[in-house]
């Protein structure tokens, strides 16, 4: 199947993520902020990744932009569930204006990621 590199700071989501697409058997790298991905790319190429929008350090949008910089063609997913202040559906929006793939609203079904990843590997 497919290497994917998740972009997860919750450990607790981020392993659920690991399980349910390892499940499915993709290959999995696992990055805690957007900074820590790029290192990660520096080293290996992924078929998709998977980026939470808000996450400390380098949050998804910083990240999806700095993939932009460095023209890459690898599809991302951006994830998100809000916040207080800001709703899924703006943080989301805002990734699409950036040229993600597709997007997942948070919670979401294996059924729902399954059918996202292969989406966007089409």
């Amino acid at each position: 199947m497919s290497h994917i590199l998740v972009i997860e700071d919750d450990e607790f989501f981020s392993e659920l993520l690991l399980e349910l697409l390892q499940q499915d058997g993709h290959k999995v790298s696992l990055a805690t902020d957007g900074a820590k991905a790029l290192q990660l790319l520096a080293i290996q190429r992924p078929d998709l990744i998977i980026t939470d929008i808000l996450m400390p350090n380098m949050d998804g949008v910083e990240f999806i932009m700095a993939l932009a910089k460095q023209d890459s063609r690898i599809p991302v997913i951006a994830m998100s569930g809000g916040r207080r202040s800001i709703s899924p559906e703006f943080s989301l929006e805002s990734a699409k204006l950036l040229g993600v793939k597709t997007t997942l609203t948070k919670p979401f079904t294996h059924t729902d990621l399954r059918q996202t990843v292969q989406l966007a590997l089409a």
